[in-house]
């Protein structure tokens, strides 16, 4: 049986890397010890991403899109193509894929894309990630080495736009600290698709933890999602005592900014998002190009 690794011993890989200058070379580092269990890699789709595709289609839609009577009158219907960055051993892929969208993970370490295929394997069965619904059927899988933050991944996929309709991010914006995150939110703003088509969901994790903490996983409070996907790409001060994100309600939103349409507590959530008491710490939300 592998054993647990502990978040301690993830940063230290992970602060190794950064002081030699590649942060992406400890991610690999980490997802090539087969003989650990890394804290985050649960093995399962968190039940959020289920609750979302099935209670929330009035906001997101179905995994089809309609195409303009400029395509015809008879053109079928495309399937959505659903993005995960930084998709971990990819179950969440599957779900996406099980649900009917052309579903692409991209991850940076060959290691993890090597467990995505293995699980690919597994989901071949139907047992794991049975087809949602038999008229839309399953949608392709694609895996994909690469840096979320360059664009030469996104030209080699040859997508028309190179726009994506859904994209999901979880334990990914918590991955970067603060003088990332400004970045991070740049790239989703520049791969989501226009509104209302494009939507993306975050899982916010970890609300509650100690902004001064070390991390990763780094504090993600709803007010940094907030503030970083309104102003894509600009500088959002944290406040040097409490490390918490310095909120400004009448900083108008960028021209660039994405809108929060919906934001809601989860029924369920994997156990890391959840207090001792069992109550869901995470949050969803949902965010358009303006």
């Amino acid at each position: 049986m592998p054993t647990s690794y502990n978040p301690e011993d993830v940063q230290k890989v992970l602060d190794q890397h950064i002081q030699a200058g590649n942060l992406h070379t400890g991610w690999e580092a980490l997802w090539a010890k087969d003989d650990i269990t890394l804290p985050w890699d649960k093995h399962d789709p968190n039940p959020t991403l289920e609750e979302v595709l099935t209670t929330k289609r009035a906001i997101i839609g179905g995994p089809l899109l309609d195409l303009d009577a400029d395509a015809g009158a008879d053109a079928p219907p495309r399937r959505k193509k659903a993005l995960v960055p930084g998709c971990g051993r990819g179950v969440d892929v599957l779900l996406l894929a099980s649900f009917g969208y052309d579903a692409y993970g991209l991850e940076y370490s060959e290691s993890a894309l090597d467990l995505c295929k293995k699980e690919e394997e597994i989901a071949s069965s139907g047992q794991k990630y049975p087809v949602r619904d038999a008229d839309v059927g399953w949608g392709s899988v694609t895996w994909i080495k690469g840096d979320f933050f360059e664009n030469d991944w996104v030209e080699k996929l040859g997508i028309e736009g190179g726009k994506f309709d859904f994209i999901y991010d979880y334990t990914f914006f918590c991955a970067f600290p603060s003088t990332m995150r400004p970045a991070w939110a740049l790239r989703h703003s520049q791969l989501l698709a226009p509104s209302p088509q494009g939507n993306l969901v975050c899982l916010e994790f970890p609300r509650h933890k100690d902004p001064l903490q070390h991390g990763p996983p780094y504090s993600a409070p709803s007010e940094a999602y907030m503030e970083h996907l309104s102003h894509p790409g600009e500088e959002i001060k944290y406040d040097d005592k409490t490390g918490r994100v310095k909120s400004d309600p009448l900083r108008p939103t960028s021209e660039l900014g994405l809108e929060r349409v919906a934001y809601w507590q989860p029924a369920k959530t994997h156990d890391f998002g959840t207090s001792q008491e069992g109550e869901v710490l995470d949050r969803v939300s949902i965010w358009r190009r303006i």
